[in-house]
């Protein structure tokens, strides 16, 4: 008698579902993949929380040289919005120096933006009226 081999037969009757090995392969890789794509949607976020502050800030010297076009001043009537557009910072004005022979001239306001949020910035953002930003790895 002439033995075949038929593939429908016996071949996977005692084999269903996943062996403990492949699951744990599984596991291995959606971790390894995690692992590098946490760190990338971080730095993601830090960006597109400073690309709020950096608006506001944009915003804010905008309003303050409107204001001095009109005024000679950015003391009289200038109002700033206190917060940034999605509301994440906190917008302050600090008074400048507008002597350029004085120590620490910045052209007339410094702006700054804070928040209680991680955006990945040692320090808050600043803006002053000569267009200098700083920290400079954040803008």
């Amino acid at each position: 008698m002439l033995h075949r081999f038929d593939p429908r037969a016996g071949a996977t009757k005692g084999r269903r579902g996943f062996t403990l090995i492949e699951m744990l392969i599984v596991l291995a890789v959606i971790a390894l993949l995690a692992s590098i794509a946490y760190p990338a949607y971080q730095r993601y976020l830090q960006s597109a929380l400073r690309a709020d502050a950096k608006a506001g800030l944009l915003a804010a010297a905008t309003e303050l040289e409107r204001c001095y076009a009109r005024f000679q001043s950015y003391d009289n009537a200038c109002a700033i919005p206190l917060t940034s557009p999605d509301g994440h910072f906190d917008l302050a004005r600090t008074p400048g120096t507008r002597d350029p022979e004085a120590p620490g001239y910045d052209g007339g306001f410094v702006l700054s933006a804070t928040s209680d949020e991680d955006d990945g910035c040692p320090a808050p953002l600043t803006l002053n009226a000569l267009g200098e930003r700083g920290p400079a790895e954040c803008w």
